[in-house]
């Protein structure tokens, strides 16, 4: 079989016995820093995606993809536009709201907290709240009633819970014969969620639209439209279609935008994270080099002989990278291997560990988030074991072009 002559005698040198003992130490390491660098981007990036996916799961479960608001805070004739908006194709679901910042007293402990009017049969449309319950329900929301809705962090901050009262106080104010006093209004909670949010949990509240409209002189108002689609990665496409259509008179803003900021944050930690743990590959690859170079030394006359063989320099060095080149790619290729049997296996690997250990990586009652995700990206293993393979090719180019400028008469002078 035809095999050409720098590939049969690189191999030959990767699986053959150094005499010197360290060289063949210094090789296996860089050959595992490979692997375990490669292994430890693809697992960490793997969380890193988990861990947005879930966030982002989170927050969609209580923000809209989309929303259409007013400039001033009230939409008119918001029927009309209701209508308008559900003619379109990527359009699953709408509802509307009223929203207003408003003070939360219960116990002697009072809490600013954003109140949300809805009407409960559309609000599964576009948002999880009701899946999120812990105790209670939406379906006890009725006009008139005044039933509230409160998170589990609220709940526990004010003494609040299924049955208690709670007094909402307005930002607005009437006047009195007794001077000008916040409007307020008794609540009854009726239910309670965890959306496992601690922004949504503790400073978030939901009543019925209509009770919303009274409390804050909205009658026939509303303060905008969520809408869900049928694609939540469309939404600055679909947003930026529907300003146009709209024009000025309305605001439209879309999930990514509304929190551009933490996803941007999320995004630069997860490209931080890349490069920080690149480098053990960089430190793998030079390890490459110092064994590839005290393997040139230590093949001094066998590279003597081969010149006075005929060989060019140029094969010379092919050798001495094909070398350089299987150990690299060797540790890139079973690095990745193992990555992406870890990050696959994570949520079953994690628990086993836990138990064993009889410890919780992310306690329930401290963290909001208490399994480690994990969301493999072919795209993330792909370009992570390239980067390897690059960085193993080019710690070999040093070594190599010593091996090809080695003088035969000076390396067997003294033989």
């Amino acid at each position: 079989m035809f095999k050409p002559l720098e590939l049969f005698i690189g191999l030959r040198y990767t699986r053959s016995k150094h005499k010197n003992h360290y060289i063949s130490f210094i090789s296996l390491a860089s050959m595992l820093g490979i692997m375990i660098g490669v292994l430890a981007l693809i697992t960490v990036l793997s969380v890193m995606n988990g861990f947005e996916k879930e966030l982002r799961e989170r927050i969609l479960g209580m923000v809209s993809h989309v929303t259409v608001s007013g400039t001033d805070g009230k939409l008119s004739s918001w029927q009309a536009l209701d209508q308008q908006l559900a003619t379109n194709n990527q359009v699953e679901g709408i509802a509307p709201y009223i929203q207003q910042q408003v003070m939360i007293s219960a116990n002697g402990e009072v809490r600013g907290v954003l109140m949300q009017g809805i009407q409960p049969e559309r609000q599964s449309a576009v948002s999880k709240l009701e899946e999120n319950m812990l105790d209670g329900s939406l379906d006890t929301f009725a006009d008139r009633e005044y039933m509230i809705a409160i998170g589990r962090e609220l709940a526990n901050s004010i003494g609040a819970f299924i049955g208690d009262k709670v007094t909402v106080i307005t930002p607005s104010a009437k006047v009195t014969p007794a001077g000008v006093l916040p409007r307020m209004k008794r609540f009854t909670v009726s239910a309670i969620y965890k959306m496992n949010m601690r922004d949504y949990d503790s400073s978030t509240a939901f009543i019925h639209m209509d009770d919303a409209a009274r409390l804050f002189k909205m009658k026939g108002q509303v303060s905008g439209l969520r809408i869900r689609l049928d694609d939540l990665f469309e939404a600055q496409s679909v947003a930026n279609t529907l300003q146009n259509e709209l024009g000025d008179e309305v605001k439209v803003s879309d999930w990514g935008r509304d929190n551009k900021t933490f996803f941007s944050a999320i995004r630069m930690e997860k490209t931080m994270m890349f490069f920080i743990l690149l480098l053990i590959v960089v430190v793998a690859a030079f390890n490459l080099v110092s064994s590839l170079v005290m393997v040139v030394n230590d093949k001094q006359a066998d590279i003597a002989i081969l010149r006075t063989l005929g060989i060019s320099p140029n094969s010379i060095k092919k050798i001495f990278m094909i070398q350089g080149s299987i150990i690299g790619v060797s540790g890139a290729i079973l690095g990745a291997i193992g990555g992406v049997l870890l990050a696959g296996n994570l949520e079953t690997i994690i628990p086993a560990l836990e138990d064993f250990f009889g410890a919780k990586i992310f306690p329930e009652d401290i963290f909001y988030i208490s399994k480690v995700p994990s969301e493999l990206h072919m795209s993330d293993v792909w370009m992570i074991t390239v980067a390897a393979l690059v960085l193993a090719v080019l710690a070999t180019i040093y070594p190599a072009n010593r091996a090809a400028a080695v003088q035969p008469a000076e390396s067997l002078r003294y033989e």
